[in-house]
């Protein structure tokens, strides 16, 4: 086990203690621990941090849910001042958030924003089977109960809190919204999964197949060949290549069960999405081939919010802040930040017209 090291420029300790972000990790503590270790079980490592540019201070943590699964999750912040507001991110299908998110959420970070994720239940480095979902209600309740925690502790409270979702990370943000409207103010949907796109849909032959066979091999991969995701949201072929490699993501062909759920929950969403009151942006690639940009659309006509965005890229797919080249991610991203900015100044001077009332 190693405690501290150094990689590609980055240092690391595992444990920092008493975990003050504004202090650098005390890598003497570090390898104090190391020797100790031979003398102490370690079951897992339970922490990491990491600077990032000496401006950005990474974290992360494992987490027991309610079945006794061990979930990742991450932790994005600035160094040297204390969050204007608070991100939850909410990773898509298949792939994980400590990696593939980690240089979108570093900028985050850099533009003075707290950002938090967590990878689902056989996700990423989290525990179960890879990309088995059986109840999409329990992944809900897991992150749900993460972010519930976080957004309570310390100073928090006092932070504006915005959700943040792309593609299934998209449905995970408006569930989370539907199962305590008030608590976030506000969030950002990229490309997300409300309506899954014709392109996308199994043929219907397949689908009586599914629901004949789903009680009885939940688990088992779809024995027919889909779409290669990968090659339809990712436009950049190197960062194709980087999932591909990247051991934190998954590319086999999905389980009939987690078929199963995301097309019930696709379809739950998709009629229930006037009930959505809180603000948000939705952001969609004109060209995007694995979420329907139409769904966006009727999302933006639809929901009951009384302030709401959309925004339509040309020329752009799926995976708009990961895949596309970085003059194009650099618009969205720029895009979103500009979004937050507004409605944390505009609730602000809400709260200080509130307080001059008194």
């Amino acid at each position: 086990m190693v405690l501290a090291s150094e990689e590609k420029g980055h240092d690391y300790c595992l444990i920092q203690p008493f975990f003050y972000e504004k202090q650098q990790p005390n890598y003497i503590f570090c390898y104090i621990l190391l020797l100790l270790s031979h003398y102490i079980i370690w079951d897992q490592i339970w922490l990491v941090f990491a600077y990032i540019d000496g401006q950005v201070g990474y974290s992360e943590e494992f987490i027991e849910n309610s079945r006794g699964m061990q979930l990742l999750t991450c932790k994005w912040f600035p160094v040297n001042q204390e969050p204007r507001a608070l991100i939850f991110f909410c990773h898509g299908y298949a792939i994980d958030c400590s990696t593939t998110f980690k240089d979108v959420a570093s900028k985050f970070a850099k533009e003075g924003f707290g950002v938090y994720g967590i990878e689902y239940e056989g996700h990423g480095r989290s525990g179960g089977l890879n990309v088995y979902i059986d109840d999409f209600d329990l992944l809900i309740n897991d992150v749900y109960s993460h972010f519930s925690k976080i957004a309570e502790m310390g100073e928090n409270p006092k932070k504006k809190k915005f959700l943040m979702g792309e593609s299934m990370g998209g449905a995970v943000v408006l569930l989370l919204h539907r199962k305590k409207p008030e608590f976030w103010e506000g969030a950002i949907l990229i490309a997300p999964m409300c309506k899954i796109a014709e392109e996308m849909k199994p043929p219907k032959p397949v689908i009586s197949m599914m629901n004949l066979v789903i009680h009885l091999i939940p688990s088992w991969k779809s024995i027919l060949p889909g779409p290669d995701i990968i090659n339809l949201a990712i436009k950049q072929p190197h960062k194709r290549q980087e999932i591909k490699d990247n051991p934190n993501c998954y590319i086999g062909r999905p389980r009939m069960k987690t078929m199963s759920e995301l097309f019930r929950v696709s379809l739950d969403l998709e009629n229930r999405l006037h009930e959505v009151t809180m603000p948000f942006i939705v952001l969609h690639g004109e060209d995007d081939k694995v979420t329907d940009k139409e769904a966006s659309k009727l999302l933006y006509e639809v929901a009951s919010s009384n302030d709401k965005t959309l925004k339509l890229y040309p020329e752009m797919w799926h995976s708009l802040l990961f895949g596309e080249p970085l003059e194009k991610s650099e618009i969205v991203f720029n895009d979103i930040v500009q979004w937050m900015e507004t409605r944390i100044n505009t609730l602000q001077v809400n709260a200080n017209n509130k307080r001059e009332l008194y």
